[in-house]
């Protein structure tokens, strides 16, 4: 290979890349389904914590999903 062929830098990308940032929401989510699993076979009390649990986190998801969506450039909405 000619030594030119390896010193040959990449183009620059054509686009951002989004990632969501951290959160405990998916783990508080699935500590909601345990509980409510959990509740079935035990006692109806964790069943209601974690169904509470679940909701909420659920909600609270799906809502910061969407200010982040709506946060995006348009070209980048599909």
């Amino acid at each position: 290979m000619p030594d030119g062929a390896l010193e040959r830098q990449a183009p620059p990308a054509g686009e951002e890349i989004h990632l969501p940032g951290p959160t405990i929401l998916p783990l508080a989510t699935a500590v909601g389904i345990t509980l409510i699993v959990i509740g079935t076979t035990i006692n109806w009390i964790f069943t209601i914590v974690g169904g509470v649990i679940t909701l909420y986190c659920v909600i609270r998801w799906v809502r910061d999903t969407r200010r982040d969506v709506d946060a995006l450039p348009e070209e980048h909405r599909h």
